[in-house]
């Protein structure tokens, strides 16, 4: 693939030939001392394992299929768990914005701002995150063909901001059902911008729960694997101790257990493709 240019998220190099970045947490944030139990776990592993970091936890899931999903602790006390992470811990954190009046406090306390799918399209919000947030993480919606996210791109950079990441989820196929199509990234990459590969929401089954969104975190693995072999410059994973008894998303979240099996096979897989290319 076109190689993409570095970006800085906190103290990290992401793209440009830099390894991949790891991008994970829980959906959502249930409470501070599980939250940062995972937080430490992460970074722990990735530490030991060399792979540059970025915590992701959402404090308000505000596009659950049903009214009375759980969305975490809402914007004051989920900033607040996630700003004691990042100052406590030493990792940058990363969470989704959904409304206007979150970007300023949200740009205040996140390393990473994250235009959620479903309104990677809207333009003066795109923008307005892209002018206040020191980097940006846009989740390409999976009703988007991927040069469709040139446009996207455009947006961000028009605003002021070339600290951009564009993350690839899967794309409709049918309903409730979505499909990686892994000519996406190296389309994604003639923007220019690090492409981020998010393996454990591309195997969610939107809506298919009938009251909650269904999944087959079994995929997560063959197509993490795939996408690294493909030379992508980030993963995003949604993880967990007990997946099945997750708050959120946990149909396609991954267990804590057995995570540094998968992340060591694909730094193997990293080194593989780096050395086919020299």
């Amino acid at each position: 693939m076109i190689p993409s240019q570095s970006i800085r998220v906190g103290s990290l190099s992401i793209g440009g030939g830099e390894p991949f970045v790891l991008i994970a947490g829980p959906c959502v944030i249930e409470d501070e001392e599980l939250t940062f139990r995972i937080a430490r776990f992460l970074k722990d592993l990735t530490g030991e394992l060399e792979i540059p970091f970025i915590f992701k936890a959402s404090y308000d899931k505000a596009n659950r299929t049903s009214h009375d999903g759980y969305r975490g602790p809402g914007l004051v006390r989920g900033l607040e768990i996630l700003g004691g992470i990042r100052e406590e811990l030493g990792v940058p954190v990363l969470s989704d914005v959904h409304r206007f009046e979150e970007i300023d406090p949200a740009s205040r306390v996140l390393d990473v701002l994250q235009v959620p799918a479903f309104l990677c399209r809207q333009t003066d919000f795109v923008e307005e995150i892209a002018r206040k947030a020191k980097a940006v993480n846009v989740k390409k919606g999976q009703f988007l063909a991927p040069w469709d996210a040139v446009r996207i791109a455009e947006k961000v950079v028009a605003a002021g901001n070339r600290q951009l990441m564009l993350t690839e989820r899967g794309v409709s196929f049918g309903y409730n059902n979505l499909v990686v199509d892994f000519r996406a990234f190296p389309i994604l990459r003639e923007t220019g911008y690090p492409v981020i590969f998010d393996a454990t929401h591309s195997v969610q089954l939107p809506g298919g729960g009938g009251r909650a969104s269904g999944g087959d975190r079994r995929m997560v693995p063959f197509l993490a694997r795939a996408a690294v072999a493909a030379g992508i410059d980030g993963l995003f994973f949604e993880v967990h101790p007990d997946p099945d008894r997750a708050l959120c998303d946990g149909p396609n979240s991954l267990a804590l257990e057995g995570l540094r099996g998968l992340l060591v096979s694909l730094r193997r897989i990293e080194a593989a493709v780096r050395e086919c290319r020299e």
